[in-house]
C-alpha cells in the first residue's frame, strides 16, 4: 500500500486548491493507492478527520473546477504545533495516525508558519528514526517565503489588486474638482508590502495609476501623508491612495492602532490588523477638510478567482506535481520553490531548498526597487511582478455565477 497526504493551511487564496490539483494528479501517475487529504489542515489530522480525493477528484470536470475554487478545498486552519519537548505526545500522535493509514509522505501547502510545521514533523522524523517523508508546497498571497522567486496565490491577488484598483481610479475620476475625492485603499500585508507594491500595476496606458503607494517597508510619517494630500488636492480632482494594513509609525505603532485599542492575536502572535484606510481617512477629513473615502479590500483580493491569474493557477499545480515527485524519491525536509530562469520570454521552474532555511523567515521588497521620494515603485518591481498576472482561465457558470467545487 503507497499512500499521501494533504493538507492546507494559514490564509487560503484563489489559487490553493490547484496545488491540491497538481498533488492529485501527480500521485495517482506514480501509483499511489490513496491520495489523502486533510481536512483543517494538521488540527483536523490530529482529530483524524481525512478524506480520500478519490471522491472528489476522479473526474476531469471535478479537477477543471477544483482549479476554479477559491479559498481551501479541504479546509484551512492557524493551528500552531507546540514545542517538540513540550508536548511529544502530538507528534507521536500524528505518526500513529499516519502508520494507521498507511501514509507515507505529508504534504503541507502554506506560507511561513505553515513551513514551520513542515520543519519540526521532519525533524521529529529525523531524531526518531520514522520513515514517513514531509514536504511544503508554497502558498501566501504574502509573497514573502524567501528563496523561492514569488509564491503561488501573489500573481492572482495582485491582479484583482490592480484591476480594482484601475476601476477605483475610474469611478473617482468621474466628478470635477469641486467633488474632489480622497480615496484610500487598504491592501494586506503585515510586514511586507509585495501586495500594495501591486498597486503601481494600475498605471498603464488607460490609467493615470494610484497617486502615492505607502508599505511597511518604509516608515510611515503622518505629517508628511498629510502634506502630500494637500499638494495633490491643489491641482487634481482625484486622488487614489494605496496603504498597506501594516504599515507604522516611527516609534513601531501600526497606523491602524491610531484609531483603536488594544488588538487581539492569533495563536502565531500575530496582531490582527484592519482599519488602516478608515484611520486614515479621518485624519484627512479632520485635518484637511477634504471627502474622502475609505476601500478595504480584506479578503476579496485573496478569494477572487474569477479574476485569478493563468499564469499562477498553473505554478500553482506544478508545485504540487513536484511535491509528490520529491517525496516519492524519498526526499523530505524541503520546499518546492520557482525558479524565474528567464525574463523576456519569462520562464519558471520548479525546485527544492531545505525547509530549515525558509521556515520562519520573512522577505520584503528589496528597498532598491521602491521610489521612497514618490511614494511609487520603480521599473525593476514592475518588471518582476507584471509576468506574475498574465492570463486567464474562464471560470465555469452555471445561471449567470462560477461554479465551485465542494466538500
Amino acid at each position: 500500500m503507497k499512500n499521501i497526504i494533504v493538507g492546507q493551511s494559514g490564509g487560503p487564496t484563489s489559487v490553493i486548491n490547484s496545488s491540491i490539483a497538481g498533488v492529485y494528479k501527480k500521485a495517482k501517475e506514480l501509483g499511489y493507492d490513496h491520495v489523502y487529504g486533510m481536512v483543517h489542515g494538521i488540527e483536523g489530522f490530529l482529530n483524524e478527520d481525512i478524506i480520500d480525493l478519490d471522491d472528489y477528484l476522479k473526474s476531469e470536470e471535478n479537477y477543471e473546477l477544483l482549479k476554479r475554487t477559491p479559498s481551501a478545498f479541504l479546509g484551512s486552519c492557524r493551528y500552531k504545533l507546540p514545542k517538540i519537548e513540550e508536548a511529544e505526545d502530538v507528534y507521536e500522535k500524528i505518526f500513529e495516525i499516519m502508520e494507521k493509514n498507511e501514509i507515507d509522505s505529508l504534504l503541507y501547502t502554506g506560507g511561513n508558519d505553515s513551513m514551520d510545521t513542515v520543519k519540526m514533523l521532519s525533524d521529529y522524523a529525523k531524531e526518531h528514526n520514522k520513515k514517513q517523508t514531509f514536504f511544503g508546497v508554497p502558498k501566501t498571497i504574502d509573497n514573502d517565503l524567501p528563496i523561492t522567486d514569488h509564491c503561488p496565490g501573489y500573481g492572482s491577488c495582485a491582479k484583482y489588486i490592480a484591476t480594482s484598483l484601475k476601476e477605483i481610479i475610474r469611478d473617482n475620476e468621474s466628478f470635477n474638482k469641486n467633488r474632489l475625492t480622497v480615496c484610500i485603499v487598504e491592501i494586506m500585508g503585515r510586514h511586507a508590502g509585495w501586495l500594495t507594491a501591486a498597486a503601481s500595476l494600475a498605471s498603464d496606458g488607460n490609467s493615470s495609476g494610484v497617486d502615492a503607494i505607502y508599505l511597511p517597508e518604509c516608515e510611515f510619517d503622518l505629517d508628511e501623508f498629510l502634506g502630500r494630500i494637500k499638494k495633490l488636492a491643489e491641482t487634481k480632482s482625484s486622488i487614489v491612495i494605496a496603504v498597506s494594513e501594516g504599515i507604522q509609525t516611527k516609534d513601531g505603532k501600526f497606523v491602524c492602532e491610531l484609531g483603536a485599542d488594544d488588538r487581539a492575536v492569533d495563536a502565531f502572535g500575530h496582531k490582527q490588523l484592519s482599519g488602516c484606510a478608515a484611520t486614515l481617512a479621518n485624519i484627512v477629513a479632520k485635518e484637511t477638510g477634504l471627502k474622502t473615502r475609505a476601500i478595504e479590500f480584506s479578503t476579496l483580493q485573496r478569494a477572487a478567482s474569477h479574476l485569478a491569474s493563468l499564469t499562477d493557477i498553473n505554478e500553482a499545480e506544478e508545485c504540487g506535481m513536484r511535491a509528490v515527485e520529491e517525496v516519492n524519491k524519498g526526499n523530505t525536509g524541503m520546499m518546492v520553490t520557482l525558479n524565474r530562469t528567464s525574463e523576456n520570454p519569462y520562464k519558471c521552474e520548479t525546485g527544492v531548498y531545505d525547509i530549515h532555511d525558509i521556515a520562519n523567515v520573512e522577505k520584503k521588497i528589496p528597498f532598491e526597487w521602491i521610489d521612497e521620494e514618490n511614494k511609487s515603485m520603480k521599473k525593476e518591481f514592475l518588471e518582476y511582478a507584471r509576468p506574475l498576472i498574465m492570463g486567464e482561465l474562464t471560470p465555469i457558470f452555471k445561471d449567470g455565477l462560477p461554479q465551485h467545487l465542494v466538500r
